[in-house]
């Protein structure tokens, strides 16, 4: 147990430059004389760890000491070289140093530890596009990868659903969802998300930008997305479904999966009733014109018009050829 608290320590300490006595008990939940005696320990050991007293004191390593010892077990290493999955890396440019580093963490292990660690990637693999759809162009996805680590402003020129605009952005991060990126970026006043498949071109400045202090990527995204959707089916409509119907509207996505779940007691017919997250009746008639015959749609009565004119419309350009 020491042992590995001061292994920790020695790697906080390389990671993070200079740290106090109470943060690292803090970090560990010891005392700080558990902390002081660790220190001595690592200085005993002739790690060259030294400690200033009073305001913006604290412990550090001498200037350019760098350890080799990592410490990684096998199933640490495992999971590393999951991170390291070749296709995301190398969407984003960074293919050849994902490789690189992969080399570098194999070689740190014991000899033991390799074969079992060398394992992953012959054994697993990520594709993120679903099934019958292809992987979304993102030609200008290196250049953003190399603005976003850089922090250097980007001029783009950018196809939204509506027109096609000039853009001067901030990119803060990139995240691939359901096989396509996007770019997460600060642009005239606000945080936006741009589809990395729908820029035309793109020029990496050498305007340099500071990034807003307490963003992180993972929560504005899941804030975003939430929003999004939220905004994106602003009505509900009442639906009944057979066992196969529900099957096919879990197929729309999490909202309809949700919708399944929540839905009622199975009825005497076995079909059940439910309530559905819908956009406006012309698209939700799209949507649900895929389930077939095995919903019914109960309320709004504008959605049950809207379906009931495309099945029509469908029907009558669909006849038997004579």
């Amino acid at each position: 147990m020491r042992a590995s608290r001061l292994l920790s320590i020695l790697i906080l300490l390389q990671l993070r430059t200079r740290l106090t006595a109470k943060a690292l008990a803090e970090e560990f939940e010891v005392s700080e004389r558990t902390i002081y005696r660790d220190i001595d320990a690592l200085s005993a050991a002739g790690v060259p760890v030294y400690g200033d007293r009073g305001p913006g004191g604290g412990f550090q390593l001498l200037d350019g000491y760098r350890t080799r010892l990592t410490g990684l077990a096998s199933d640490e290493a495992e999971a590393m070289l999951m991170i390291g999955l070749p296709g995301p890396a190398a969407a984003l440019g960074l293919g050849p140093a994902a490789s690189r580093a992969k080399g570098k963490l194999l070689a740190s292990l014991t000899p033991g530890s390799v074969d079992g660690a060398a394992r992953i990637g012959g054994r697993f693999h990520l594709d993120p596009v679903d099934w019958y759809r292809d992987d979304q162009p993102a030609e200008h996805l290196p250049r953003l990868t190399r603005a976003v680590l850089d922090q250097r402003v980007v001029e783009m020129r950018y196809e939204s659903w509506t027109a096609t605009h000039d853009w001067r952005i901030e990119p803060l991060g990139l995240v691939m969802k359901g096989g396509g990126w996007y770019c997460v970026a600060a642009a005239r006043g606000k945080t936006r998300i741009f589809k990395v498949s729908n820029i035309l071109s793109a020029t990496m400045l050498d305007t340099m930008f500071e990034r807003p202090a307490g963003f992180e990527l993972a929560a504005f995204w899941s804030e975003a997305t939430e929003r999004f959707e939220s905004d994106l089916r602003q009505e509900n409509a009442v639906l009944r479904a057979s066992p196969i119907g529900l099957k096919r509207l879990a197929r729309l996505g999490g909202y309809a999966v949700r919708a399944v779940q929540a839905a009622g007691t199975v009825e005497s017919d076995g079909w059940v009733r439910l309530t559905l997250p819908v956009e406006r009746p012309e698209q939700a008639a799209l949507d649900l014109l895929a389930i077939g015959p095995e919903i019914e749609v109960i309320d709004p009565p504008a959605l049950r018009a809207a379906l009931h004119e495309l099945a029509g419309q469908m029907i009558g350009r669909s006849a038997p050829l004579v």
